[in-house]
């Protein structure tokens, strides 16, 4: 969604919770011999190595996803040990297939995975299987298919690519530091509420503090909701009201506030809508139309749940991957410049041309003639993926490609982060930047297997903003790179990641940028 520095003080007891762990499993071990024999048969089958226990990675928290790929290297497949069951993890490209295509129907979110995200996402697209997702599933798919949704979100982005590059103009010429993510994601918030719910934001701006709190206070959320995954205390803190889940719940009150405000404001405004044919853009009127069919099948909380899950995939995701990018793109000038130059040619613009103007020639030919840009995104995305890591929770006890077993109630990971490191996957050089890779000896732009590429899932629940993600990106990217070259403010600087659902700069990403 490193890691590195840990902004939420762990206040379990590590060593008291693996004295718990340990007598736990060594009463197992004591009733063992006094099972069934066919209960003790079940213990001979294959299961994946045991590489270490949740309080493991609990104390890993701070680089969680490095910590994963070390394991990784050394057993492709494993699990970890939780008084509960097994997190399995995985980076077999065979076995991501069979979980997320082959055996679908025994492989979704589960109960425990709702239930870590409730407060945060609800029962919204990410968070829920069965009837749920395939209703928000039908519509979103309809929607992102419709011409007139890909137009008018091309000129969201356009439009707020234009500020962007305004605001970056400003420290150009003031020789000003820039925190080129914090920016990105205001932009893709204020993208994301246009596009998604019809309301003008106009975070990027900084006109609107509500805005910019309800993005701090989502990002807050998102990492204390990853948190509970490892903390296995954490519903007695909610229950107490105390330490990590006391913030949870104050971040959650200001969420909903912020979001029901925006239903509200939006059902008032197609209520005063004189004209009932008028094309309803945004994605939210789209679900409000539903509603009106049937307004048993969408409370005010099922459509907050939506929005937020929208507000994840539309502005957490893009915003990270750009963000990365842009680090690529300063550790690699070479790329940087080679990028530049493709959108020079791509866009037959003149040196100086305004950046609204600039912004009409990014049209949809243009932005399929930038191969090398969207090979460059492709390529960060491999390497710093949106979504780190994926969980399933298996509903039967089963057999993996590999020969390892999993058991109902399991938690199976297959890790996005970790497969882009693995050699087996991607040769010697699979931790180096090269959007080369991604070429055929023709040059054309050549896409790998999903199951070996997982940035944007595979199988039924495929991405369905895949080529709206990449829309929005390039037209970013290609607005400020035509007219700015970016270099770190401190070189000697480690960038390191924050531990969140998604993939972000911990501490933002501090750049200067230079007219070309």
């Amino acid at each position: 969604m490193d890691f590195s520095t840990n902004p939420h003080p762990i206040s379990v007891s590590i060593s008291t919770a693996l004295l718990l762990l340990l007598a736990l499993y060594a009463l197992k071990l004591i009733l063992s011999p006094l099972l069934p024999i066919k209960w003790r048969r079940r213990r001979r089958r294959n299961y994946p190595p045991v590489a270490g226990t949740i309080f493991h990675q609990l104390m890993n928290f701070h680089r969680l996803q490095d910590f994963q790929t070390d394991l990784s290297r050394k057993f492709r497949t494993f699990r970890m040990l939780t008084p509960t069951c097994n997190y399995v993890y995985t980076v077999e490209p065979a076995n991501v297939e069979y979980i997320l295509k082959t055996n679908f129907a025994n492989y979704g979110k589960g109960e425990a995975f709702h239930d870590i995200l409730k407060e945060l996402l609800g029962d919204g697209i990410f968070a829920v299987d069965g009837e749920k997702w395939r209703q928000q599933r039908k519509i979103a798919s309809y929607e992102f298919s419709v011409k007139v949704l890909r137009d008018y979100s091309s000129a969201v982005f356009r439009e707020n690519a234009a500020k962007l590059a305004e605001i970056v103009l400003m420290a150009a010429n003031s020789e000003q530091m820039i925190d080129i993510q914090d920016l990105l994601m205001k932009s893709t918030l204020d993208s994301i509420f246009k596009v998604g719910f019809g309301v003008e934001l106009d975070t990027l701006s900084g006109s609107n503090k509500e805005g910019r709190d309800f993005g701090k206070a989502f990002d807050e959320a998102s990492s204390l909701s990853m948190m509970r995954f490892f903390d296995v205390f954490w519903k007695i803190k909610r229950f107490l009201n105390v330490g990590a889940e006391a913030k949870m719940k104050k971040n959650i009150k200001y969420i909903d506030g912020f979001v029901y405000n925006v239903i509200n404001k939006k059902i008032e405004q197609s209520a005063n809508q004189k004209d009932d044919s008028m094309i309803k853009e945004d994605i939210l009127s789209r679900f409000l139309m539903e509603r009106d069919k049937d307004p048993s099948t969408m409370s005010d909380q099922y459509l907050r749940d939506i929005i937020l899950n929208l507000v994840i995939a539309g502005r957490d995701t893009t915003a990270g991957t750009l963000s990365w990018f842009f680090y690529m793109l300063c550790k690699h000038p070479d790329v940087q410049e080679k990028i530049s130059q493709e959108i020079r040619e791509a866009t037959n613009t003149k040196n100086k041309v305004p950046f609204d103007e600039f912004s009409s020639t990014l049209t949809e030919e243009a932005l399929n003639n930038m191969q090398y840009l969207h090979a460059a995104l492709t390529e960060t995305l491999r390497l710093y993926p949106a979504v780190p890591v994926d969980v399933k929770a298996c509903f039967s006890d089963d057999i993996l490609p590999d020969g390892f077993a999993v058991k109902k109630g399991d938690m199976v990971n297959y890790q996005p982060y970790p497969m882009g490191r693995m050699k087996f996957i991607w040769g010697e050089d699979a931790g180096d930047f090269r959007p080369e890779r991604w070429f055929n000896e023709d040059g054309v732009f050549q896409p790998e297997s999903p199951f070996k590429f997982t940035a944007f899932q595979a199988g039924p629940r495929i991405c369905l903003g895949k080529d709206f993600a990449y829309r929005q990106m390039k037209i970013s990217a290609a607005t400020l790179l035509r007219f700015f070259r970016f270099k770190l403010w401190d070189e000697e600087k480690s960038v390191h990641y924050r531990t969140m659902l998604t993939l972000q700069i911990d501490g933002g990403l501090q750049v200067r940028a230079l007219h070309r």
